[in-house]
């Protein structure tokens, strides 16, 4: 009973009863109206509040009982001006419909919620210009740190980072150069290996398909195609290395040229999941077969790839982890800690049924030894 009248002193001291609900009276509560009803400053209420050693702990007891029983809630902007910290990150997609974007949303998410942050997102749109105004309004906006994933600006960012003053890390970067922190996949050990998976298979006329020109990303993922072709003694044809846009929709027109010229490939190696969706349909739609006819990888392991019929051969990028990585090494930035600059992710091949032995019978594959035993030393999804 005496718990609860104090409640009800409370909420009338700093409401009055003019028809006021105890929900409105506690939104309007501030750090003066507990010193009033405590007798004390509200500079020594603040304190109390972030358990300052200064405060007399009788005080400090009495200070947040008050608080507690009129509901008061911190303003994070009134710490923020205090501290001169906001608690919050800013987070730059390229799209938010972009399911590589999502998972390492995901991740930057948990990371950031488990240390106490939140995650302002805004979306770039792939283009530059737009990035760099996100960037500078998130900047003004006072977060305390930034993340850009599949940055179309990259090393661009050097010059600008002492204007900015805020830290940055860059997730899986477009652009060419280097960063001062970021987390990339390993792109040529993941090409490399999915093209030797289907050399391996028997495949001679294999194809790929990138994204647009002049990607950090593609300009690495075709050179590991280019190594797997150079180490098994296989000439780079260029008929068959063809832009798409890293969309299915790039990814249809670029197949179905290739399926057009004079000695098709016999398999496809893809820029991305979402580029070997695309493909596969193209293939489908000239009526031929997906692996028995063309075989097809990808990269990324997006979560429809085990469902797409047949199960997509990929290279997984471990896409939560990566944005669980990006905060960590954030938060070490924040924190004016020693942070890995640039963090290498191990790519992994995940074999399924989209990829088969080459077919005598269409184009110039031939079946080898090696198309027997292949799997071998793979994880199979």
């Amino acid at each position: 009973m005496l718990e609860k009248n104090r409640r009800n002193r409370a909420r009338v001291a700093l409401g009055g009863a003019a028809g006021r609900t105890p929900r409105q009276m506690s939104r309007q509560l501030s750090i003066k109206d507990i010193a009033r009803l405590a007798r004390v400053s509200h500079p020594t209420v603040s304190r109390a509040l972030q358990n300052s050693p200064l405060v007399n702990p009788a005080t400090a007891a009495k200070i947040r009982k008050i608080a507690e029983a009129a509901g008061y809630r911190p303003s994070a902007v009134a710490r923020g001006l205090v501290t001169r910290r906001t608690r919050t990150v800013g987070l730059v997609v390229t799209t938010v419909a972009d399911p590589f974007a999502g998972e390492v949303a995901c991740g930057i998410e948990q990371a950031a919620n488990d240390h106490g942050y939140a995650v302002f997102l805004a979306d770039s749109n792939c283009d530059a210009e737009r990035e760099r105004k996100v960037v500078q309004e998130l900047a003004e906006r006072r977060v305390d740190g930034i993340i850009v994933t599949s940055s179309r600006v990259g090393s661009d960012y050097l010059p600008m980072l002492a204007q900015l003053n805020v830290p940055m890390v860059l997730v899986n970067d477009q652009y060419p150069g280097e960063f001062v922190h970021s987390v990339m996949i390993a792109n040529e050990d993941g090409s490399l290996a999915a093209t030797e998976h289907l050399i391996e298979l028997g495949h001679r006329r294999i194809a790929y398909v990138g994204d647009l020109s002049g990607y950090q990303t593609d300009t690495e993922r075709l050179k590991g195609y280019k190594q797997a072709l150079a180490k098994a003694g296989i000439e780079f044809a260029p008929e068959l290395a063809v832009l798409g846009d890293g969309r299915p929709e790039g990814a249809l027109v670029a197949v179905d040229r290739l399926l057009k010229i004079a000695d098709p490939p016999t398999a496809v190696c893809c820029y991305n999941d979402m580029t070997a969706l695309g493909a596969m349909r193209a293939i489908r739609a000239r009526g031929l077969r997906v692996p028995e006819d063309v075989s097809v990888t990808g990269f990324d392991d997006l979560f429809f790839a085990e469902y797409l019929e047949p199960p997509l051969t990929t290279v997984r990028q471990p896409m939560r982890r990566m944005g669980e990585m990006a905060m960590e090494n954030l938060l070490k930035l924040m924190a004016g800690e020693d942070s890995v600059a640039q963090i290498k992710v191990e790519a992994e091949l995940i074999v399924r049924s989209s990829t088969g032995r080459a077919r005598a019978t269409y184009g110039l594959a031939v079946e080898t030894e090696a198309a027997r035993t292949s799997g071998a030393g793979r994880r199979n999804g």
